[in-house]
């Protein structure tokens, strides 16, 4: 007896905790059940979110703060996670965090693929020109035929898009939302088609000077925040709490404490806050198939293809020259030479781009497509120029020999004897060199050349899914890559004799 009652409790006591353990909620996969995980990029800078300068392991800005309320309205605490603007949407289905907050725009195509919250901020697309162009440049119809710039994968991207094909608008698309402005003052573009909140704070970083903001908005758009399909339900106390803030002043508060509040807001809040939950939000629509974003794609199939054989021909041409300099030439030649190729291979080939392209603008304003075709070309040609001269100095001695022997001179020792004979030494890794340019010509998006991964990125972006636009993107440069490896292939057979 005096044994089976102690064991009889331990039964007992054990039950008990696993019916507690049953009963208790479970915990999120990463971070704690106490903690609200919200994703931004503070790459974006204030107001939405930016390093805190006091303290850059914190983050600061409007959307920092409507975390923090709608955390503390969960009792919670928030918890900042970063990501890459572009990929709040995806990052936030896959569970790496709760809400993605930083600036994102409400858009059909998101609420069919998220669960989306109320509104919370109207903004309105703005058209920004030169100070000289402001008469003539009011309205996108007249820009006809001109260079409008904006963000990537944006309601403005949209916008320009669509008049691209009704107006004749040339957009230009851009990975940050600074260097629209620099080469709207640069005259690199005519104008700039983003929200007022970035124009106004891009003319402030630039004193008020360069350019001017158009009065009459192009289009208006709202920020939301962005949470997982299947979190219907946290959406719903994220809508509510939203409301609350909107009716007590918080984020009016917050809003004029960022100087992003303005009449056209007090009476959007007004509006929101009194509307019924079910008003909420826009109408879905269902992503564009495939087949309408396929021309997109072979355009950009055809700048990537174009540019890779430019820049390749360039690289070819100028490595050969420096292999030839670093053989034949003087002592003071071969070591300017081979520190040109030190340099550019101990450099990112994404440092040098930014270099020609924003850089050296102050000398000559090389057109995108230039720029990223000398970069990519001189970038490769310092490689090149390594396999060439290694090429050269394979050749045997004494053919060399044997050819001063019968008279040659050094220019046909070098067309007749070594240059053929190192051509076929060379002639697969430069077939692999063009390989991994065709897949570096993906950089060059970041000085406005789209091309085919950009494109895709885009694609991806609009349809909320990498999965089509992806196997698209990888069939294309497959169908570049695979013809030349079998081309080089059957050179080194036939100059083989096999």
């Amino acid at each position: 007896m005096s044994v089976s009652t102690p064991r009889r409790s331990v039964r007992v006591a054990l039950l008990l905790a696993a019916l507690a353990g049953a009963c208790r909620p479970a915990t999120p996969p990463s971070g704690s059940a106490r903690e609200l995980r919200w994703g931004g990029d503070a790459e974006g800078g204030a107001p939405f979110v930016e390093a805190d300068p006091a303290d850059p392991t914190k983050v600061r800005g409007f959307d920092v703060e409507i975390a923090g309320m709608i955390a503390r309205g969960l009792g919670r605490s928030p918890r900042f996670v970063q990501v890459a603007w572009a990929s709040i949407e995806a990052s936030v289905e896959r569970g790496d965090f709760d809400v993605g907050l930083s600036g994102v725009e409400d858009r059909p195509d998101l609420r069919s693929r998220h669960a989306v919250s109320i509104p919370y901020y109207e903004f309105h697309e703005v058209l920004a020109v030169r100070p000289a162009d402001a008469a003539r440049y009011a309205t996108l119809r007249a820009l006809k035929g001109h260079r409008v710039a904006t963000l990537g994968s944006t309601q403005a991207y949209a916008i320009l898009i669509a008049a691209r094909d009704s107006l004749g608008v040339i957009p230009i698309s851009y990975d940050d939302d600074v260097h629209p402005y620099d080469d709207l003052v640069a005259g690199r573009v005519d104008a700039v088609l983003l929200d007022n909140i970035i124009a106004e704070r891009s003319l402030r970083r630039s004193g008020g000077k360069g350019f001017v903001i158009q009065p009459e908005p192009v289009a208006t758009g709202h920020y939301v925040a962005v949470l997982a399909r299947s979190d219907s339900a946290l959406r719903d106390s994220v809508d509510a709490l939203l409301r609350d803030r909107m009716r007590d002043g918080s984020l009016e508060k917050t809003f004029r404490a960022w100087n992003v509040w303005n009449d056209a807001q007090a009476r959007y809040i007004d509006a929101a806050s009194a509307r019924a939950p079910s008003d909420a939000g826009s109408p879905t629509q269902n992503p564009r198939s495939a087949a309408a974003y396929l021309p997109s794609l072979l355009r950009a199939a055809f700048v990537t293809l174009a540019l890779s054989c430019l820049a390749m021909t360039l690289a070819v041409a100028a490595g050969a020259a420096i292999a030839a300099g670093r053989v034949y030439g003087s002592a003071p030649a071969r070591a300017l030479l081979a520190t040109y190729v030190e340099v550019v291979r101990g450099t990112p080939v994404l440092l040098q781009l930014f270099v020609l392209y924003y850089g050296l603008s102050s000398v000559v304003r090389l057109p995108a497509f230039l720029a990223a075709v000398l970069g990519l070309g001189l970038n490769y040609a310092a490689y090149e120029s390594e396999i060439y001269r290694g090429a050269l100095q394979a050749i045997q001695r004494s053919q060399l020999e044997a050819g001063r022997t019968l008279g040659l001179s050094e220019w046909q020792i070098f067309r007749l004897v070594r240059a053929p004979q190192a051509l076929r030494l060379a002639l697969a890794p430069m077939t692999n060199d063009f390989v991994a340019l065709l897949k570096d010509s993906s950089l060059v998006s970041v000085i406005t050349v789209v091309e085919l991964t950009k494109q895709t990125a885009i694609y991806a972006t609009n349809i909320g899914s990498w999965v089509v636009p992806g196997a698209l993107c990888a069939l294309a440069y497959l169908a570049f890559s695979l013809p030349l490896a079998r081309f080089a292939r059957r050179l080194e057979r036939r100059w083989s004799g096999a």
